[in-house]
C-alpha cells in the first residue's frame, strides 16, 4: 500500500486512481458488516428500546458513507444509476450482518454460561501460573499477595453492585 513517512515522504506502489476509490467503497463495505452485526445483537438481546435506537443511529451515520460511494463514483464518470446501484449494494452488508447476529445470539444464548466460566477458568490459570509467580519474584510477595486480595474483593464488589443487573437484562439468572 502507498503510504507517507516524514522522512522519505511517499512509499510503496503508486496506485492509480480508480484502484484507490474501490479501496475506500470496499472499507466502507467492510465495516458495514460489525454495524449491522451490532444493530441485530442488539435486537436479538431483546432490549428492543435501546436496539431501535441504536439501528437509528447506525442509519442515518450510512447515508453520508452511501453518498460517499455515489459521488467518488460519478466523479470517475460512471452512470449515475450504476452508482447509486453500487453505493446500495455496499449498504447491503449490514442487513445481512443484522440477520446474522440475530441468529448468534439467539443460538449461542445457552451456550453463553459455559463460554463464560470457560474464560474465567482461562483467566484463573493465567493468572496463578503467570502473573502470580511473577508479582512473587524479586522480594515483592507482600504486594503481589495483596494486590490478588484487593482484586478480588474489587472484584467481589463489582459483581455483587452489577452483576445482577446484568444477568436478568440478559435473562441469564438462575431461578
Amino acid at each position: 500500500m502507498p503510504h507517507m513517512h516524514r522522512i522519505t515522504d511517499l512509499e510503496g506502489p503508486t496506485t492509480p486512481r480508480i484502484q484507490r476509490v474501490w479501496l475506500l467503497i470496499i472499507a466502507i463495505t467492510l465495516h458495514n458488516f460489525p454495524e449491522g452485526l451490532a444493530v441485530g445483537v442488539g435486537f436479538g438481546g431483546g432490549d428492543f428500546g435501546n436496539a431501535i435506537a441504536l439501528m437509528i443511529a447506525v442509519a442515518l451515520q450510512n447515508m453520508p458513507e452511501g453518498l460517499a460511494v455515489a459521488l467518488l463514483l460519478v466523479r470517475e464518470r460512471w452512470p449515475r444509476g450504476k452508482a447509486l446501484l453500487y453505493a446500495f449494494a455496499s449498504g447491503l452488508a449490514e442487513p445481512i450482518a443484522g440477520v446474522l447476529g440475530v441468529v448468534a445470539v439467539t443460538l449461542m444464548r445457552p451456550l453463553l454460561p459455559w463460554g463464560l466460566a470457560f474464560a474465567g477458568g482461562a483467566m484463573l490459570y493465567v493468572v496463578s501460573d503467570e502473573i502470580i509467580p511473577e508479582t512473587h519474584s524479586r522480594g515483592f510477595e507482600f504486594e503481589g499477595t495483596w494486590g490478588v486480595v484487593i482484586g478480588f474483593i474489587v472484584m467481589m464488589f463489582l459483581d455483587n453492585v452489577f452483576g445482577q443487573s446484568v444477568c436478568q437484562s440478559w435473562n441469564l439468572c438462575y431461578k
